[in-house]
């Protein structure tokens, strides 16, 4: 069996270094480092079972006494039919059952024997009862396990990483395809394991029967590694694709669901109803393909067991004719043949549950296997810096997101604790990507950037994150209450300081209107609520968190102007004594910041207050010119 799992594991190692991509969005580059795990993938989700060894141990010798009483069971049926109807006397052996009759009469021992029938049946039976329960509960975990290590990798991988990546896929690898290690030890290992023992256990006894018979019956069961050999590739590649054509479709309907107010403004509906029904027949044929694969190796097994049954049955027959063989021995051997080929087809059927496993290891190891994201460095420290404002220095950083094309170029700046710093400048200028690197949302590819001197390469993700809050163009809230959403960045805030956060962030009149208050539970993303009041609640946040360093991203894009004015006293209250990077799209908001930095093309190209910007009649100057409403002219637009 297991030269049948390296064959397999060869076979897939194969498949994704030759033919990348072709059954789904598996990527070239991907399959390129998926086939230096592919070959010991069963190893690598072997780690998942190591937690329940104990349980499994349990299941293990649960399994071993199934196949003890398996073994028993045919045996009060050859007595009964050998000694008991033909009035023999019983083997020496087992004489000791007349004792425990308390009569030799063979009514008595007739009763005793179909009661031990009945009584190897029901502890056959609870062992296997008992035995699945361990079963459910052991699998249920191994799964939850793999499951919450995907969820915490997909969440410490970049943001590129997932720019680039369906979320629906990802939610699906997590979701459904975890289900890999229980396929794995509970579908696969166990099954061979069991059949194992019961193939040399009812060899062993078939052989002491007859040795022709067993022979014979041996020699039936060569065409079962056949058919092994020829099914195994298809319902493989088969089972792959339907697995890749399942993560689109659940990928597809995530996409839809939450551009959906795009799909009805343009009138879309119908497009994406006809991709997802193309969609579902590509996967209805794969998964037709798959079951017509695996249904095509079940008849074929099960034809070879039929014959096999059958040339035993007449051959067992011929010896009794002949008086070589007992009645009772050659129902008992027919028993034990049926037995014989139950595990002989479970190893065959391994095939299939394996080809299942592995389609869906191969999706969740590329996962695991992926290392674009941020991590703590070997010797990183936690960090907590005192006082309300840092130090921030860029040291010569140069970044971009593909190979040859920086973003940020030798990008030099120095800001003192407290100073609030502005960057404006054109689309993809690099001001986004620039406050980005402060909390590690991705590395320089030069340079460094120091928190009081400190690299903060150095420091804990967690502990440097904390000294961070952060508000984006586009809030993000979660379908939570109020209070979580303002409390998320800082969950032991009390409710008094919850409260006033909301107050400085003017959120506090619109969440007294909401039917529950600070208890009303928000829709996908804060969809109940306008733009501004969730631009609010993320402010509060902000506040909540009370960190030194705050980065903000065109917070008042979603304001009218009576709420922008309230907000930047808001704001005004949230960066006194703070370290402040703000990406302004008005300038009217950003006048009174310490210093404003002009970018263009990855440079800072300008550096000064307003009013020394405005007197060096540069890119910041034509700017402000445009949007007080001076004559257009060539220059830098804000938007960020």
């Amino acid at each position: 069996m297991i030269r049948i799992l390296r064959k397999f594991c060869a076979h897939l190692t194969e498949q994704a270094a030759g033919r990348p991509g072709q059954n789904g969005p598996l990527r070239a580059a991907e399959a390129e480092a998926g086939s230096k795990w592919l070959m010991p993938w069963w190893l690598a989700l072997m780690r998942f079972a190591r937690p329940h060894i104990k349980s499994m141990s349990i299941v293990v010798v649960l399994m071993l006494c199934g196949i003890g009483f398996d073994l028993l069971k045919p045996w009060p049926m050859k007595l009964i039919v050998d000694q008991v109807l033909q009035n023999r006397p019983l083997p020496s052996s087992i004489s000791w059952l007349i004792q425990l009759a308390g009569d030799e009469s063979r009514l008595a021992l007739l009763a005793w024997l179909t009661a031990g029938t009945v009584l190897i049946f029901l502890a056959g039976q609870s062992v296997r009862m008992l035995r699945s329960y361990l079963e459910a509960g052991v699998g249920s975990r191994m799964v939850y396990d793999l499951g919450a290590k995907l969820f915490e990798h997909l969440q410490a991988l970049s943001l590129q990483y997932h720019g680039k990546r369906s979320r629906g896929d990802l939610v699906r690898r997590v979701v459904t395809d975890s289900s890999c290690v229980k396929e794995l030890i509970l579908w696969v290992l166990l099954p061979v394991l069991s059949s194992s023992v019961s193939l040399v256990g009812m060899f062993v006894v078939m052989w002491q029967l007859d040795i022709s018979l067993s022979l014979l019956a041996l020699f039936v069961a060569l065409p079962l590694g056949v058919f092994i050999k020829v099914f195994s590739k298809p319902m493989g590649d088969r089972t792959y694709k339907q697995q890749q054509l399942e993560g689109q479709m659940m990928a597809l309907a995530e996409q839809t669901l939450t551009a959906l107010p795009v799909v009805q403004a343009f009138g879309q509906e119908e497009y994406q109803d006809r991709r997802y029904r193309e969609l579902s027949q590509c996967t209805i044929k794969a998964a037709l393909l798959t079951v017509g694969a695996q249904l095509q190796f079940k008849v074929s097994t099960s034809g070879v067991t039929a014959v096999g049954t059958a040339v035993i049955m007449a051959v067992g027959g011929f010896h009794a004719l002949q008086g070589s063989l007992t009645v009772g021995t050659l129902l008992v051997f027919l028993s034990y043949l049926a037995s014989l080929y139950t595990p002989l087809e479970t190893l065959a059927y391994v095939s299939s549950g394996f080809a299942s496993a592995s389609a869906r290891a191969r999706r969740v190891l590329e996962i695991l296997e992926t290392q674009e994201g941020v991590w703590d460095l070997p010797g990183a420290r936690a960090v907590v810096w005192p006082g309300r404002g840092v130090a921030v220095a860029f040291d010569g950083v140069t970044f971009g997101y593909e190979a040859g094309r920086p973003i940020l170029q030798e990008i030099t700046l120095a800001v003192r604790p407290g100073e609030t710093v502005a960057l404006v400048g054109a689309t993809g200028a690099g001001k986004s990507t620039l406050v980005s690197l402060i909390p590690r949302f991705f590395d320089p590819w030069e340079g460094r950037i120091l928190f009081n001197g400190l690299d903060i390469r150095e420091v804990t993700l967690s502990s440097l994150r904390s000294q961070v809050s952060l508000v984006l163009q586009e809030p993000f809230l979660l379908p939570l209450s109020i209070a979580e959403n303002i409390a998320y960045g800082r969950p032991g805030a009390s409710r008094e300081e919850m409260v006033a956060a909301a107050r400085a962030a003017n959120a506090e009149e619109f969440i007294g209107r909401l039917p529950q208050g600070y208890e009303t539970v928000l829709g996908e993303r804060g969809a109940s609520l306008s733009g501004g009041e969730r631009q609010r609640l993320s402010i509060a946040r902000a506040l909540l968190k009370d960190a030194p360093v705050v980065l903000l991203d065109e917070p008042t894009s979603s304001l009218d102007a009576g709420t922008e004015a309230l907000l930047l006293e808001a704001l005004e209250r949230l960066m006194e004594g703070r370290t402040t990077f703000i990406i302004a799209h008005r300038l009217s908001t950003i006048r009174g910041a310490d210093r404003i930095l002009v970018m263009d093309r990855g440079r800072i190209v300008e550096s000064g207050t307003h009013e020394e910007l405005l007197a060096a009649r540069g890119a910041y100057c034509r700017l402000y010119t445009i949007q007080a409403g001076g004559l257009p002219g060539a220059g830098l637009t804000a938007n960020a």
